[in-house]
């Protein structure tokens, strides 16, 4: 199968800030050293492989006293042109979504909302081309559903996480291209996983082990599949679907509980 790449717009933020200083997902252990020169070198190996691949990089500037600024999709979901800004669940990143949103209006966006209820950006939405997938039980409201679907007029399907682990809808699934996706069921509640089998019959399921690697927190451009190297059980069906999957170590900001959806905003433009 011919798979053809579209050029994407991404937002990204340098680690300049990165640390574990606190704990707020399973994935995060301030005992754990972070070396920040290396985390600097591998989001720079992502930034640089997104404009070889021929998509436009945009860059928000990291705030001191933001560790996780780093991972810019949780700050804002676009689509069409139009701006969801992100309400945080917990205090330390809660300065985040004010920074994203003087981006967005900083540079020419115009339908920006700020939001009532939490949602972690695209953390937890999931934009495909039939409906905006939305997780929830672990940071995002579920109140946040009806407020995208309104904003953005496009259905929304409400999907409840389970494992603390998968505490992001990015954590635990990713589109592929179209209504295409992958994802770890045991993520996901019983009727959650029902679901997806409805919605998404022909979806690429991952191993326990290829999730455990954040193999799902995966960034695609319709052919090329940017992921974390040590999800290997990915590689293979990906190409059988005719991708090209790319591995990628961002180890060290794995210490921070993201890879490389976490670190990747896409500005979907108007249509």
């Amino acid at each position: 199968m011919h798979r053809d790449a579209t050029p994407r717009r991404y937002l990204m933020c340098p680690p300049a800030h990165f640390r574990v200083s606190y704990s707020i997902n399973p994935w995060m252990d301030p005992a754990k050293p972070v070396d920040l020169q290396l985390a600097q070198t591998q989001w720079e190996d992502l930034r640089d492989r997104y404009r070889a691949l021929g998509h436009t990089v945009e860059l928000l500037d990291a705030r001191p006293g933001l560790p996780d600024m780093v991972f810019a999709a949780n700050g804002a979901t676009v689509v069409d042109g139009r701006v969801l800004g992100a309400r945080f669940a917990y205090a330390e990143r809660a300065a985040e979504a004010e920074a994203h949103l003087e981006w967005f209006r900083g540079h020419g966006f115009t339908e920006v909302h700020e939001p009532s209820h939490i949602n972690e950006g695209e953390g937890d939405f999931a934009v495909t081309a039939g409906w905006l997938l939305a997780g929830r039980g672990f940071r995002s409201s579920p109140l946040s559903h009806d407020e995208a679907q309104e904003f953005f007029g496009r259905p929304v399907i409400g999907l409840d996480l389970v494992d603390p682990r998968y505490y992001h809808l990015d954590t635990a699934l990713c589109v592929l291209d179209g209504d295409e996706i992958m994802y770890y069921p045991d993520a996901f509640s019983p009727g959650s996983r029902a679901v997806l089998r409805r919605l998404f019959p022909d979806a690429l399921i991952a191993s326990s082990a290829d999730a455990a690697a954040l193999g799902l927190n995966a960034v695609s451009d319709g052919r090329h599949v940017l992921l974390p190297q040590a999800a290997t059980g990915l590689f293979g069906p990906l190409r059988d679907r005719g991708f090209e999957p790319i591995g990628m170590d961002l180890g060290e900001l794995l210490k921070g509980g993201g890879s490389v959806k976490c670190c990747t905003q896409e500005l979907r433009p108007a249509v």
